[in-house]
């Protein structure tokens, strides 16, 4: 390349960079406004995030309250492991719970060879997308998360958000009042991964099974028009 090909490729270069001026990339941009959001596949937030979940190979237990997810959370681990032991994150809503009334044992810290339950109390769950979204700390280590054959979830009919912008709206002010996470996770679904041939393999990368134990009054017509949504 001579010295005038490349004196006037750097020119073009230089000139490129300097067309427009902070302030006026800043107006372009509020100009455009917000993105449109998908619509939800159901009118019900609830039944939506129900139905995403299903969708994203989860399953779905709704409950009335604490106690009521505690008993849940012990069916479930006796169903699958014949056991009653997890390891959960030093959650204080979960040590709350009353776990003697079911005979769980929960071990409090991070996973661990051989733990094969964790157990996790989610921030908030998104309909949009049937996700359920936690924050790294001692509350919620990640291996807890991902490191588990089965990761259940426990959150909050109150805690569900429409949409992925509304719960980095809810993140938000929630981090502006708190020490700021080293990590946020999205969870949707269990760990699934795919070869060259498309063949899906769950639990290649994390836990196999995905159970979202959801606390509040969903009724049994909202659930099975969930189940419909998500084709089951």
């Amino acid at each position: 390349m001579t010295d005038s090909i490349r004196s006037f490729i750097m020119g073009k270069i230089r000139r490129a960079g300097r067309g427009a001026s902070v302030a006026q990339v800043s107006s372009e941009l509020q100009s455009l406004g917000p993105a449109p959001t998908p619509s939800l596949i159901s009118e019900s937030t609830s039944e939506s995030f129900i139905a995403n979940v299903l969708i994203n190979k989860g399953t779905v237990e709704c409950v009335s309250d604490r106690s009521a997810a505690v008993k849940a959370v012990a069916d479930y681990l006796y169903q699958r492991f014949r056991s009653h032991k997890l390891v959960a994150g030093n959650d204080s809503r979960l040590a709350a719970m009353p776990w003697r009334e079911a005979g769980v044992l929960p071990r409090f810290g991070s996973a661990e060879n051989g733990d094969a339950a964790g157990l996790s109390y989610a921030r908030l769950g998104i309909a949009e997308t049937g996700s359920i979204v936690t924050w790294t700390g001692k509350s919620c280590p990640a291996t807890n998360n991902l490191l588990v054959e089965d990761h259940i979830v426990i959150v909050e009919l109150a805690d569900l958000v429409t949409t992925m912008e509304l719960a980095w709206e809810r993140i938000h002010q929630h981090i502006g009042k708190q020490d700021k996470p080293r990590g946020i996770n999205f969870i949707s679904g269990p760990s699934s991964t795919a070869d060259i041939e498309g063949k899906l393999v769950m639990g290649a990368h994390g836990p196999r099974s995905w159970h979202v134990i959801l606390i509040g009054e969903v009724s049994g017509s909202s659930l099975e028009k969930a189940r419909q949504l998500a084709g089951q």
